[in-house]
């Protein structure tokens, strides 16, 4: 009987095919917005973790600003904006446990070439940390001494500079030694518009001699994040906040996490679609049992029991949700793919299994939708009475 029942459901689906077809159509629509909206929030999430992983890894330490000041030795209630030598020392004593720590001088200065004067930022370095940190130069190379310095890429293309040019800052004329390819946007060292000069340099000019504006730490593990950030709070803070310690990768998580709520906002939208496609369903299985009235009543007649009868109609939802979901995952797929390499830029993470796993996701809220818009319907058809059903017109 089994058999018999399921062949007549299909009998149903294909008489009524074009009402089955824009049925199904529904749910194809729905599980292509569901499916697309989860995969590009993928794709997102992944791209910016790449696009920001390269400034994950690193801590920085600054001079606490607030009330005390940042100064002195630690718990010593300085009043300077640098960090002292003493204060250096005793970072690194903590950081080189965890990468590699380097400091950081900087100052926004004036600049000059020709009659063009302009402000922007100056940083001092030692020249080891100079050739472990920037190793992307695109011209040149390192300063060979503290007459030459490094320049950003975008300060270069602005002024029309390149290795062997020359020009000054703070009144002191210098020559650029090489160009730092673009890192964009950074949590340790923003070059692309910077000047960068050696730190015995940087100390001839702008004074501060062995005190930083900054101490940069480059982790050997990303997962000791949070463990360093805890051991330097302890080291340097243990009467009062002397430093301030940033964790990128912080930054980097929340970043994530709000590319992830977009995205998952938009499926959330995007599944209306899929009620809208549940009052079709549920409309169509209702004219479905009103148009065959008298057929129950035969069914009934003959001694077909109520369970069979709610099973041909709760099948015929299945099959018009099945259709509506194969149909889904493969104009998931087309579209889910062009629409991800036009708004993403690339579809690198596209055929992971985090990126796919939304296509049976979405295709089983379609098919479950599906059958139950087709519950109600059914449990009418199947509670009919046979008499008065074999008397309807």
């Amino acid at each position: 009987m089994k058999d018999i029942i399921f062949a007549m459901a299909l009998r149903n689906v294909k008489i009524n095919y074009l009402r089955s077809i824009l049925a199904a159509l529904g749910i194809t629509i729905g599980i292509i917005s569901i499916a697309s909206m989860g995969m590009l929030g993928t794709n997102m999430t992944y791209s910016v973790k790449d696009s920001l992983s390269s400034m994950a890894d690193k801590l920085t330490v600054n001079p606490y600003s607030g009330k005390g000041g940042g100064g002195g030795a630690p718990g010593g209630g300085g009043t300077t904006d640098n960090l002292t030598k003493a204060q250096y020392k005793n970072i690194l004593k903590v950081a080189d446990q965890y990468g590699y720590a380097y400091g950081v001088h900087s100052i926004r200065a004036k600049v000059q070439k020709g009659k063009d004067e302009w402000s922007t930022t100056i940083y001092g370095l030692e020249t080891p940390a100079m050739k472990r940190v920037l190793e992307n130069i695109s011209e040149g190379g390192y300063p060979s001494s503290d007459g030459s310095v490094l320049i950003g890429a975008t300060f270069a293309s602005d002024n029309n500079l390149e290795p062997g040019s020359k020009f000054t800052v703070s009144g002191q004329g210098l020559k650029v030694a090489g160009v730092i390819a673009s890192r964009g946007m950074s949590m340790d060292l923003n070059t692309d518009s910077a000047v960068v000069m050696t730190k015995s340099k940087y100390e001839s000019m702008f004074g501060a001699t062995d005190e930083y504006n900054q101490v940069n730490i480059i982790l050997d593990n990303i997962d000791e994040a949070s463990e360093a950030v805890n051991a330097i709070d302890k080291q340097m803070n243990r009467r009062e906040e002397v430093v301030r310690v940033q964790d990128s990768s912080r930054f980097v998580t929340m970043i994530s996490s709000s590319v992830t709520t977009i995205t998952s906002f938009a499926s959330l939208i995007a599944g209306i679609s899929l009620l809208v496609a549940a009052v079709s369903i549920f409309n169509i299985m209702m004219m479905s049992v009103t148009e065959r009235i008298r057929e129950i009543g035969v069914l009934r007649s003959i001694g077909t029991q109520k369970k069979e009868i709610l099973r041909i109609f709760l099948y015929e939802a299945t099959l018009i949700g099945v259709l509506g979901a194969l149909a889904g995952m493969t104009f998931s797929l087309i579209i889910g793919y062009v629409f991800i390499q036009v708004m993403v830029g690339n579809t690198k993470y596209f055929f992971t299994v985090d990126s796919l796993i939304h296509l049976p996701y979405a295709m089983a809220i379609g098919l479950v939708i599906c059958i139950i818009s087709g519950i109600y319907p059914a449990w009418r058809g199947a509670n009919m009475d046979p008499i008065e059903a074999l008397r309807a017109d």
